[in-house]
């Protein structure tokens, strides 16, 4: 998956999604990136096993929380940065 430019001026870096290597805009929060690239279910619910993406996307209702670089993060307050290590699958 390769994220749509969310703007003309975009830079482009590489960043790796379960292991696999994309490309997102550059200093665009994550949660954004990732809805734009079409990874809409960021993780799943530790009760139900429902699906869960980001929600609010300020900060508030936590449901985006994903693990990048192996520390729990909210990706909606995290900016796409080249190389980071995002986790979808084993996110809480």
């Amino acid at each position: 998956m390769t994220a749509r430019l969310l703007a003309r001026d975009a830079r482009l870096v590489e960043v790796t999604i379960d292991g696999v290597a994309q490309l997102l805009p550059d200093g665009v929060m994550l949660a954004t990136a990732l809805a734009a690239a079409g990874a809409l279910r960021l993780r799943a619910s530790p009760r139900s096993g429902a699906p869960r993406g980001a929600f609010c996307y300020m900060g508030a209702c936590q449901e985006c929380a994903i693990f990048v670089d192996g520390a729990l993060v909210q990706a909606c307050r995290t900016p796409v940065a080249a190389g980071m290590a995002i986790e979808l699958r084993g996110a809480p």
